[in-house]
């Protein structure tokens, strides 16, 4: 009977050269992220999981909209869900996405306030 190998531990640093399928991986994040209201709702997510109605207040988007763009984040695989009581919660798929938000964002902060950039 063969012992099953424990789950290769998750890395912060990938420093393989990117093939074409995570370069067509990175790509297709990078698009979902080219919406102001998507990026806020990740940003919003990326600091706690929240329902619709919560990203309606917090974005100012109409209810509408912010659902079409959850839906597209959910199919996308840069939201999940989950069921609590008879609201659904949303939240952020994982870290690196997150960081990916959090650091275009200090980008375009330096890039605004005309702040130097630094490494």
């Amino acid at each position: 009977m063969t012992q099953a190998q424990p789950a290769p531990e998750p890395s912060l640093h990938h420093p393989d050269e990117p093939n074409k399928e995570r370069l067509e991986a990175a790509t297709s994040t990078f698009g979902m992220l080219a919406d102001p209201t998507r990026l806020h709702i990740l940003w919003l997510l990326a600091r706690e999981p929240a329902d619709v109605s919560q990203l309606v207040e917090r974005t100012g988007a109409s209810r509408t909209s912010v659902s079409q763009h959850l839906a597209k984040l959910r199919f996308s695989a840069l939201v999940s869900t989950r069921k609590e009581h008879r609201h659904v919660i949303y939240s952020i798929s994982d870290g690196h996405l997150g960081r990916l938000v959090q650091e275009g964002l200090n980008h375009a902060d330096h890039r605004v306030s005309g702040e130097p950039t630094h490494e």
